[in-house]
């Protein structure tokens, strides 16, 4: 059964800083990619960033240069450093996981976290 929780969010002003971690347990975490997704209102669901197994990144170019995605094996948890924070980053914010295609297209994840709230004013 995989289990995906996220934590972090908060409320920050303009150009603040937030940490975002991502909790995984039942499956093998090390071989999945996981992304980072997010949700504003009114919008569709959209690719934020994307690490592989081997460690390598993926961004979107909204977010390339202040977002940063890295995971911790050991603790099975991702994480996503976003710097720079601006209003329209605000949405919720969701990790996935999967074994195949590592993408910010968010049809190739099947297992998803609840959410964690990123609001920037």
């Amino acid at each position: 059964h995989v289990q995906l929780v996220e934590s972090g969010g908060g409320s920050v002003q303009a150009g603040g800083s937030l940490n975002l971690s991502c909790a995984a347990s039942g499956y093998t975490y090390s071989s999945h990619c996981m992304g980072w997704f997010r949700q504003a209102p009114g919008k569709e669901r959209e690719g934020v960033a994307a690490i592989d197994s081997d460690g390598s990144t993926s961004y979107v170019p909204s977010v390339k240069g202040r977002f940063t995605i890295s995971k911790d094996n050991a603790k099975n948890t991702l994480y996503l450093q976003m710097n720079s924070l601006k209003p329209e980053d605000t949405a919720m914010y969701y990790c996935a996981a999967n074994r195949g295609w590592c993408t910010t297209v968010q049809s190739a994840y099947p297992y998803w976290g609840q959410g964690t709230q990123v609001t920037v004013s």
